[in-house]
C-alpha cells in the first residue's frame, strides 16, 4: 500500500470550524492526526485498538 491512502474526516465535523482528527487505513493499520496540524505527529492504531475504541465511545465510555 502507498503512502497516497487517503484521509476522511467524520461526517460530523462539518460546524466546528474544523476542529477535528482525520483517518486512513495505512498498512494494516489505523493513522489519526489533528486537520489543523497534520505535520505534528499520527496515532498508530493496530485495527483491534481502534475496534475496541470505537466501541467504547459508542458505548458512552468517553462522555462527560
Amino acid at each position: 500500500m502507498s503512502n497516497d491512502t487517503p484521509w476522511f474526516k467524520s461526517t460530523k465535523s462539518g460546524g466546528n470550524g474544523g476542529s477535528c482528527v482525520e483517518v486512513r487505513r495505512h498498512n494494516g493499520k489505523i493513522e489519526v492526526r489533528n486537520t489543523k496540524d497534520r505535520e505534528g505527529g499520527t496515532l498508530v492504531f493496530t485495527r483491534d485498538e481502534w475496534a475496541a475504541f470505537v466501541a467504547s465511545t459508542q458505548d458512552g465510555e468517553f462522555d462527560l
